[in-house]
Formats: C-alpha cells, sequence, structure tokens
C-alpha cells in the first residue's frame, strides 16, 4: 500500500466511523452492530500504527485515549465563565421576572428553560471546525486545560462536518471560523453504579455521587481511563461570531452543527409556564438516567439579555431554580454490619421503610465509625433521610425532639460481626476491617465470587448461590480447592445433575486458558482491579517477577502508587497467599504472559536501560514510545530517579522532571535522539 493510498483508507475509515458516533450518540439510531463499529475501530488504528505521521488531531482514535498528562496547563477563559444566581423560592422567580419587565417595560418576555445537569461545566474551543481545546469552569476567570481527556467523549464531536445526506444536517447550514461551545460534562447513574460497585470490590471508598466521579475522571492522568468511564456531554452555551437572535435559536443551530443538545429545553411565554416546567422536571427527574439539581431560567432573546447586562458576579438575565434533596424522617431501627470480601466493614442503617424520590428506602449506608459519630446517632432515633445527589440513600441528620429519653449511643462494633476476630482500622483510613482472611466465611465467599466472575476467570455455573452451598458444604475453602473439585463431589449435593456438573467441570478445565493479567485480577490483591492487574502482568510478565518486586520498581509501574504497591508486598509476604498461587499453578493456571502478549521483539539497543516519557511528540504518541521502549529491550519508568538511565522529553514536558534529571545526571533525550538510538 502506498502512502497516498494509506491516506485516503484512513479519510474514508475516520468519515464512516464519526457518521456511526453521530448515528448512534446524537440520533439514538444506529445503522451497524456493536461487532461491526468495533471492526472499523480497529482496522483505523492498525492503519494509524501502519503510518504514525498520517495520524490526525481529529482522529476517532483519540476516543480511546492513551496520553498521560501529569499537570493540567492552566488557561485564562476568552469569555468569563460566571455563575448563575440560585434560588430555592418560588417566590424569588416571581422577583425575578418583576425585575425583568421592570427594566424592559411593555416588552414580550421569552424564558428559554433548561434542566440543571449536576457535572462539570466546560467550555470547548473549535477552529475551522475542529476541536482545538476544552478547559474547565476553575474560578471564572481560568481554568485546567483538559482537551486530551474531553477528546474521549463519544458526544463530543472531534470535527465539525457538514454531511451532505440530508437526514443528518440541512446542508445549508455553517459554523464560524472559531467559536466556543459551553456545556456540562456528566456521569450517567448506569456507569457511576458499575464504577461504584467496582471500587468497593477491590477495597476503595465508593465515590460519594455522580458529579464528585464525573469531576475526579476528568482529572485522570491517563486518558485511556477516561475513555472507559464513559462521560456524557450536554452542549447549553454558544459564544463566538453572532449567528442567532436569541438562545433558543442558538441551541438548535449548534444541534445542527452536530453537538447534543438535550432535548428537554423548553420556550415558556411567561413566568406562569417556567413554573409548570419547574414542576414538571421537580416529580420527573427521578426519571432521567442522570442526575439534575435543578432548572436553568434565562431570557431568550440576546437583544434583551445585552440590556440587562450583569451584576459582577453573574447575568441579570438568567437565573437557577434549585430542588431541594428529596428527604423524609422516618425511624432508625438498627445498625447491622456488612463484611466485604477485602475484609471491609460497613455499617448500614436499618430504616422502618419510607418512599422516597419515588422508592422504598429500608436501608441506608453510614459508611464508616467518623459517619455515626458525627451524626450522634443512638438506638431507635428519628433520622432525615434524602438521595440528593447520592445513589444509594443516606442519613443526614437526627430529629431530636423526638429522641426517646433515656436512649443510648451507637457505639461501632469493636469485633467482626461473623467471625468475632477483633477489627483492626489502619492509620490514615476510614474504614475499620477484619484481619481473617482465611477463616471469616463473608471474606472466603467473596474472594470466590470475585475469582469466578465475568471479569476475572469467568467460571461459568458457579454463581453466588453454588458458591455458597459449596462453601457450607465443606467442598472449597479458598480459591485453589476449585481445581481439586471433581464431579462426584458435586453429583453428592442437592440441586445438580449429570449435565450441570458437567458444565461445571468444563467451566473449571476452560478457565485454565485465562490469560495471566485477568489471573492477577482474579486472585483478589487488594486495591488491583482490572486495569491495575493488566499494568502490573505487561510491566512485569510473569507472577514470579511481581512477587520479587521492591516497592521502587512497582512503583515504577504506571498506574502503581505507594498504597497500590504497599497491597501488593502485603499479599506477598503472607505465607497463605504464597501457598495458594503454588497451588493455583500445579493446577496449570497461567502466570506468564504468552508470547503473543509480549511486545515483538525489535532489538536489544535499550537492554538493561529504564526510560522515563514526558510531553507531547510530533511522530509518536506516548504509547507508541512506551511499546518502542519494551520492543528495544528496555523497561518505561513513571518517575525520574538515580536508576533513570534517560528522560525522554517532548514539547510541553514539565520542568520538575528535566531538572530532577539534570540535577540527577540522567540524560535528557528528544524524539530524534531516541530514534537514532533504537536504530542504532
Amino acid at each position: 500500500m502506498t502512502k497516498e493510498e494509506a491516506l485516503l483508507q484512513i479519510q474514508q475509515l475516520s468519515k464512516e466511523i464519526e457518521d456511526h458516533n453521530f448515528r448512534y450518540y446524537q440520533q439514538s439510531f444506529p445503522v451497524i452492530s456493536d461487532y461491526d463499529f468495533d471492526q472499523l475501530l480497529n482496522k483505523l488504528i492498525a492503519l494509524e500504527k501502519e503510518w504514525p505521521d498520517l495520524v490526525q488531531p481529529d482522529s476517532p482514535t483519540m476516543r480511546v485515549g492513551g496520553t498521560i498528562t501529569k499537570e493540567f496547563k492552566t488557561v485564562t477563559h476568552k469569555y468569563p465563565m460566571m455563575s448563575l444566581g440560585n434560588t430555592y423560592s418560588e417566590e424569588e422567580l416571581n422577583d425575578f421576572d418583576e425585575r425583568i419587565r421592570k427594566i424592559l417595560p411593555g416588552e414580550k418576555i421569552e424564558y428559554a428553560c433548561e434542566l440543571k445537569f449536576d457535572g462539570v461545566a466546560i467550555g470547548i474551543t473549535y477552529k475551522n471546525g475542529q476541536l482545538v481545546q476544552a478547559v474547565t469552569r476553575g474560578d471564572g476567570v481560568q481554568g485546567d486545560d483538559v482537551t486530551t481527556n474531553v477528546k474521549t467523549i463519544r458526544t463530543i464531536p472531534l470535527k465539525l462536518n457538514i454531511p451532505s445526506s440530508a437526514d443528518l444536517f440541512d446542508s445549508s447550514t455553517s459554523f464560524p471560523d472559531e467559536f466556543e461551545v459551553r456545556g456540562e460534562i456528566i456521569m450517567p447513574r448506569a456507569v457511576f453504579e458499575r464504577i461504584n460497585e467496582e471500587r468497593i470490590d477491590i477495597g476503595e471508598a465508593p465515590f460519594a455521587n455522580p458529579r464528585n466521579c464525573a469531576s475526579g475522571t476528568l482529572k485522570m492522568q491517563d486518558s485511556s481511563e477516561v475513555s472507559k468511564r464513559r462521560l456524557d456531554c450536554f452542549l447549553y452555551g454558544y459564544y463566538g461570531t453572532p449567528l442567532f437572535v436569541n438562545h433558543f435559536e442558538a441551541m438548535n443551530g449548534i444541534s445542527a452543527f452536530g453537538f447534543q443538545v438535550s432535548e428537554h429545553r423548553k420556550l415558556c411565554g411567561s413566568i406562569n409556564e417556567v413554573m409548570e416546567y419547574v414542576h414538571f422536571w421537580d416529580s420527573k427527574r427521578d426519571e432521567l438516567p442522570f442526575d439534575i439539581d435543578g432548572i436553568v431560567i434565562k431570557v431568550n432573546a440576546y437583544r434583551q439579555q445585552e440590556e440587562l447586562g450583569f451584576t459582577a458576579k453573574s447575568p441579570r438575565w438568567a437565573i437557577s431554580y434549585k430542588y431541594k434533596a428529596a428527604s423524609v424522617a422516618t425511624k432508625l431501627e438498627e445498625v447491622t454490619y456488612q463484611v466485604g470480601r477485602t475484609g471491609a466493614i460497613t455499617p448500614v442503617a436499618n430504616l422502618t421503610p419510607v418512599l422516597l424520590a419515588g422508592t422504598t428506602v429500608k436501608r441506608a449506608s453510614l459508611h464508616n465509625a467518623d459517619q455515626i459519630a458525627k451524626l450522634d446517632l443512638h438506638v431507635h432515633d428519628t433520622v432525615f433521610v434524602e438521595k440528593g445527589g447520592e445513589i444509594i440513600p443516606k442519613i443526614t441528620g437526627v430529629d431530636l425532639s423526638k429522641r426517646e429519653e433515656g436512649s443510648t449511643p451507637i457505639v461501632y462494633i469493636t469485633h467482626c460481626p461473623e467471625c468475632n476476630t477483633p477489627l483492626q482500622r489502619k492509620e490514615g483510613e476510614a474504614q475499620h476491617y477484619c484481619p481473617n482472611e482465611e477463616g471469616c466465611k463473608p471474606q472466603i465467599k467473596g474472594k470466590i465470587e470475585h475469582f469466578t466472575g465475568r471479569k476475572a476467570m469467568n467460571l461459568e455455573g458457579l454463581g453466588a448461590e453454588t458458591i455458597d452451598l459449596f462453601v457450607e458444604k465443606g467442598l472449597i475453602h479458598n480459591i485453589s480447592d476449585i481445581y481439586s473439585i471433581n464431579k462426584d463431589n458435586i453429583l453428592q449435593l442437592d440441586r445438580f445433575g449429570e449435565k450441570s456438573a458437567q458444565n461445571i467441570m468444563d467451566g473449571i478445565e476452560k478457565s485454565k486458558e485465562v490469560p495471566f493479567e485477568k489471573v492477577l485480577f482474579a486472585i483478589g490483591i487488594r486495591y488491583v482491579g482490572d486495569t491495575v492487574a493488566r499494568k502490573l502482568a505487561r510491566h512485569f510478565k510473569s507472577i514470579e517477577a511481581l512477587k520479587n518486586a521492591t516497592l521502587e520498581q512497582l512503583t515504577d509501574t504506571p498506574e502503581v502508587g505507594d498504597v497500590i504497591a504497599g497491597s501488593v508486598i502485603d499479599f506477598f509476604s503472607k505465607p497463605s497467599n504464597q501457598a495458594l498461587i503454588e497451588r493455583l499453578k500445579s493446577a496449570g493456571l497461567q502466570f506468564e504472559l504468552k508470547a503473543d502478549a509480549l511486545p515483538i521483539s525489535l532489538g536489544n539497543q535499550l537492554e538493561g536501560k529504564i526510560v522515563v516519557v514526558t510531553g507531547t511528540f510530533e511522530r509518536h504518541s506516548r504509547d507508541e514510545l512506551k511499546q518502542l521502549i519494551e520492543q528495544h529491550g528496555g523497561k518505561n519508568g513513571s518517575s525520574v530517579s538515580k536508576k533513570t538511565t534517560y528522560l525522554l522529553a517532548g514539547s510541553d514536558s514539565g520542568p520538575s522532571k528535566t531538572d530532577k534529571a539534570r540535577d540527577l545526571g540522567v540524560q535528557v533525550i528528544s524524539e530524534s535522539d531516541f530514534e537514532a538510538i533504537i536504530s542504532g
């Protein structure tokens, strides 16, 4: 294939993929399957790897991520991002309307009403139809440049095309050479719940609400991890060359450009219509797949907005009506305690059932001992429960006027509720833990359920009920016992026939083919989720190398800090875990990367050398450079130390790393220097 042919294919594939993205995310009308879409994307990725100098900044492969950003550059907003005045009162909404009418006497006033998304405000600049910068609100005057992470959000166009097909856009629509759109980056509830389940499973504290999770995700250093979080974005503002006479028309216009604009906006001719809209969404907001915390009301006409002007902090022509968090009072019947697979103890408030935001609430999380102490909970207190931005209901306070005379405070337990082992609480951690990993049944069952799960060993037939039965009957005591089960053991139990027993045995045998990175995740090291397990597996290549790694070697692995490294060392220091690994090895599980998972060797020019990559580069992505380092026998480091051989520095590389490299006598090399080294 010639370079010209490759360029043509890349352009055609990019156009086709972005058209499918638009149909899927903007129109909710996909015309190909997810599998076929992935095949197109994989074909483009392969072409771009073969022809790296043909990769465009608006390529659909940017959605996949892969760039590491250690520091987010501060950028001054071209148009200040002012905050809105808030109200919780209908009376104040009427006052807002009266002020508008006093300043604009006799004029027809229309209000554009929109959902107030509970997320992270963002300003996105386009030049010649191409996304060039995305900046957070910050303090309103300046914010952080999060362009690389925003490019992974599939509902944000990387390049604005005006397709000729009438079903996509009106072909007469055009956009200016440069403009900015503003909106809110959000995390859908379903994604939030999945992330929290994963965090709880590896022993990490769950996020409090989708907004906090979206904010944290947007500032992650690895854009490939941002891509997996599946953030979403709704746009609600246009700034640039005047094209529209009012806000509602502007929203229709940017929708035609290809931006996602909420379908739930409404144009209201009076404050009474605004009130109806406010009340409607107060009753319906729980049915949305994402969180809103109110309604934004704007004077629609831009001419009127200009006449109304601004106060020092906010526009006079807009206001947000904030919904009060749904809250009810009910009785606290008792506090019980759950034991997770990592031994983490979670206190749970058991409540007299009460209706809250359309669902019956019987339980609420109390998080930890500090939360119980902060609330000063007593036995049989009447408590206030709300959802607000939370998915799981929480207790926000106590009705002291209804506290029973002589009631006693809730005292946090000192021993495990399942095995009576004294609990431990490490310095700096909020949760208590049961250290009895091998004798506490919820931990045993939880570890086995984790090991057999779909994202781990994917052992068919070994669901929670079956595991519970096998543990209770003494058939298995830990994950390695799974490989000692025979069919006769299973047939002796109730509920199992020849076929179901054989299915379990087939699943056990098939699991021996599961790759090392999934096995590493499955064995359940605290804080090691599937992403970290994959990076550890690829960095160390085998369980032996990982087991013998030092703290410094572990923290040289991307995404691994002191806490995760300490947890890995602690896991392998225990004789019981060492014996467990040996039994799993004997059973035939994969504890080394297979040859096809290892990087293809292209030479040994970097044998024994450690290279740290920082900044951005002209001819390679950072992931490509890291792959080349491994393919030439080298190791990737995450931070500069005395052991670092080279600091490979591109443009925008932070001064802290280069200064440290020079202080330590580490050679700083450019992309051209690196190419010269690996070419021999």
